[in-house]
């Protein structure tokens, strides 16, 4: 236990118990706060009573079930009578809306619940992403009406789905209080969680900071994919280009293109541009690089399905397995928010309406598939069995281990493997007669045959 039974500020309540929530909540509880975890679903408060997370992180489990099985930390659907929190922080989602903008429902919601039930001179802390200056603007004048004196602060999440548990007990934290004591008093509290507190001025700069983190890789990744739409156009490979230009040159760092979405980077960049508004300034780049990633997998499928009716012998209606349908497959997740598999299943409906449609994912569990419209797979051969068009669409390691020439014998005539992630140089492969592998990027590298 590092959280001495002195510390003023050591009873927490959560609200809100997803990603962010939870994982937080397992960890200030096994380093011995007292916490109270709040959440509004009542079948993910009875599934975490019992110790199971409603979601695939490593190493979570365990965790929950050891600080239940302390005590250290209780779940409920909303804050009891008998609580004794000091400190509350809200991790609700803050999902855009129908309008493109950014949801504020459920920050204004959690918010309300605190102010009727914190005592006087709590700290209360933001840790959901939000518009600029939503702490001050909206979480102020909700806390006021308790009519007591406060604290408060955002202190934004930063880590990484699958190391979770890690970062948190290892990543700088950023701290923006409104007042001076209010940071101080906040950076004491995650001083027990990890080793470097990051003091800013104000709730302003950490909610700055929160956002342009996220756009920025947002950015970063659009050029690539840009680079990949280039070298598609011309003829040669980004995956040559990318890993040749960046070895031994320590000026460039472009990763590789791949499709880009998740529950963050979908939504930040769009958070931030509305957040500016009343400024009256564009974030032109960010914004660009967005609608860069969005209109991708139109594009690609566009070139897979034309590609695959200029073949002769291709079925009105193929086979095809869409692989890979997490938003991210490194490190390995079940999260299916924000995922481009959505957008590319779109795209290549829109073109095969009358297809034989399979999916797999050796982390989302078959009743995520099937929400998908997709027929669940056990295997990746099982998978790709039979499949005319096999779509990879995460970068999970499965798939750049997988014996793709062998099961490529598995495939119908004529069949072809799209790979947004480059896993195989397709100028090596030797695959069955009658199967060609494209990789995002490498649209002119390899020309199929038919069989």
């Amino acid at each position: 236990m590092l959280v001495p039974e002195s510390f003023p500020d050591r009873s927490i309540c959560i609200l809100g118990l997803g990603y962010v929530g939870l994982t937080l909540a397992a960890t200030m509880a096994d380093i011995g706060f007292d916490v109270l975890g709040v959440e509004v679903r009542p079948e993910v408060v009875e599934g975490l009573r019992q110790g199971r997370p409603h979601f695939h992180e490593p190493g979570l489990e365990d965790q929950l079930r050891r600080v239940l099985d302390r005590g250290t930390l209780r779940v409920e659907t909303a804050i009891p009578d008998d609580h004794r929190s000091r400190v509350f922080i809200i991790t609700v989602g803050t999902p855009l809306g129908p309008d493109g903008r950014a949801r504020l429902d459920m920050i204004e919601r959690a918010t309300g619940e605190v102010a009727a039930a914190m005592p006087e001179n709590a700290l209360v802390l933001l840790r959901s992403t939000v518009r600029l200056g939503t702490t001050r603007a909206v979480a102020v004048p909700i806390l006021e009406t308790a009519g007591v004196p406060f604290d408060l602060a955002f202190c934004p999440e930063r880590t990484l789905e699958g190391v979770a548990l890690q970062e948190l007990r290892a990543l700088p934290q950023i701290v923006g209080g409104s007042t001076m004591a209010a940071t101080i008093r906040a950076a004491q509290l995650f001083q027990f969680v990890t080793p470097t507190i990051v003091r800013v001025r104000d709730p302003e700069t950490a909610e700055m900071i929160k956002l342009v983190d996220n756009a920025q890789r947002d950015v970063q990744f659009a050029y690539a994919n840009e680079v990949a739409r280039v070298c598609d156009a011309i003829g040669v490979s980004a995956r040559e280009v990318i890993a040749a230009g960046k070895l031994g040159y320590p000026r460039t760092n472009l990763p590789m293109p791949g499709p880009v979405g998740g529950p963050c980077l979908e939504k930040d960049p769009y958070i931030l541009a509305e957040g500016l508004e009343r400024y009256g300034i564009a974030p032109d780049i960010t914004l660009t690089a967005r609608r860069l990633n969005e209109r991708q997998p139109q594009e690609t499928m566009d070139f897979l399905a034309g590609t695959a009716r200029a073949l002769g012998g291709f079925p009105e209606r193929p086979v095809i397995a869409l692989m890979g349908l997490a938003f991210k497959g490194r490190p390995a997740t079940d999260d299916l928010r924000g995922t481009m598999a959505r957008p590319i299943l779109a795209a290549l409906r829109g073109h095969f309406p009358d297809a034989e449609y399979r999916g797999y994912d050796s982390v989302v569990p078959a009743a995520g598939i099937q929400a998908m419209g997709l027929a669940p797979t056990g295997t990746l051969a099982d998978a790709m069995n039979g499949a005319h068009l096999v779509v990879i669409a995460n970068n999970h390691p499965d798939f750049s281990a997988m014996p793709i020439e062998t099961l490529s014998h598995t495939m119908a005539r004529p069949g072809l493997i799209y790979d947004y992630w480059n896993g195989f140089d397709g100028r090596e492969l030797c695959l069955a007669p009658g199967c060609a592998y494209f990789a995002l990027g490498s649209h002119g590298a390899v020309r199929p045959t038919t069989a």
